[in-house]
């Protein structure tokens, strides 16, 4: 051994270090995105609301696709694109999802997520928390913050007087549809 050697092998004893003994990490940071091409396992009860669009053509918009599955809208359905032929539906339930499958649709074709492609189940997973089943929008009315910038600003409201009816009418039918719909279910777990 040449005196440079001995050198470094003696500071590597020093402090603790070998050649040999070097662990290997744990993680690999650099390559994380890299590791895409594993595949990802999903349990068939994991996302279960959510269908695998495929095979459409590219020329497909999102307007296309809702117009397919239209009979889905009122229940609450969203599609969120993988790439120009992919794309994952989003529905209400787990139910909906089912009864969708067994649907036939001659421009597509659809598969549960847990039998989809290993790109489309690591999309899946990477942004789970943004596909949670879809909901229907609830009824909204402008009138609370029309009051409100019209009190900040000062000025007088340009709405007639049957508008300002109709408005509250509505606002009223809404809270009486909620506290039906609470009854409701009230009285199915009490059995009623």
């Amino acid at each position: 051994l040449s005196v440079k050697e001995a050198k470094s092998d003696s500071l590597a004893v020093k402090e603790g270090r070998k050649k040999e003994s070097m662990q290997e990490p744990r993680f690999d940071y650099y390559n994380m995105d890299r590791d895409e091409d594993e595949d990802v396992e999903l349990r068939e009860d994991e996302l279960s609301h959510i269908v695998e669009i495929y095979d459409f053509p590219t020329e497909f918009k999102t307007e296309d696709l809702l117009k397919s599955f239209q009979c889905y809208q009122q229940r609450g359905f969203d599609i969120k694109w993988i790439d120009d032929s992919h794309a994952l539906g989003l529905f209400s339930s787990p139910i909906a999802a089912r009864e969708a499958l067994r649907s036939k649709h001659p421009m597509m074709k659809l598969r549960p997520l847990s039998k989809s492609s290993s790109a489309t189940k690591v999309k899946a997973r990477s942004c789970s928390d943004y596909l949670l089943p879809a909901k229907e929008r609830p009824q909204t009315s402008a009138a609370l913050a029309r009051r409100l910038v019209i009190g900040a600003l000062g000025v007088k409201s340009n709405l007639t007087k049957d508008q300002r009816e109709a408005e509250r009418r509505k606002l009223q039918e809404a809270k009486e549809q909620k506290r039906l719909a609470a009854k409701q279910r009230d009285d199915a777990w009490e059995g009623k």
